[in-house]
């Protein structure tokens, strides 16, 4: 069983930026890709980046592309989302989420381990 702790989430204006990271624990950390989705008010939850097990293959929604960055130190259990440039339309909850599978998917469900969640407000 793995655990996740997702942390980094906070209030900052348009342009600017944060790192949210993800702390795991139990379970095999390095052998599961893993991933950040995030949900807004009245939206769907969306996909936003995954990173295989290896850390060499990455994914992310067009959206975020060239701003975001997944990154994971599999010495240390951690798996982070650098975002910069950050727009009103990134505000959400964000969740790290483990997958089943090693390489990385968008569908929801083929992650089985989320964390908890943390907030991104983005101002304008």
């Amino acid at each position: 069983q793995v655990q996740l702790v997702d942390s980094g989430g906070g209030l900052v204006q348009a342009g600017g930026s944060l790192r949210l990271s993800c702390a795991a624990s139990g379970g095999t950390f390095s052998s599961r890709a893993m991933g950040w989705f995030r949900q807004a008010p009245g939206k769907e939850r969306e996909f936003v980046a995954g990173i295989t097990n290896s850390g060499s293959g990455t994914d992310y929604v067009d959206s975020v592309k060239g701003r975001f960055t997944i990154s994971r130190d599999n010495a240390k259990n951690t798996v982070y989302l650098q975002m910069i440039g950050l727009k009103p339309e990134d505000t959400a909850d964000y969740y790290c989420v483990g997958s089943r599978y090693s390489l990385v998917y968008s569908s929801p469900t083929s992650y089985i381990y989320w964390g908890q969640g943390t907030h991104v407000t983005v101002s304008s």
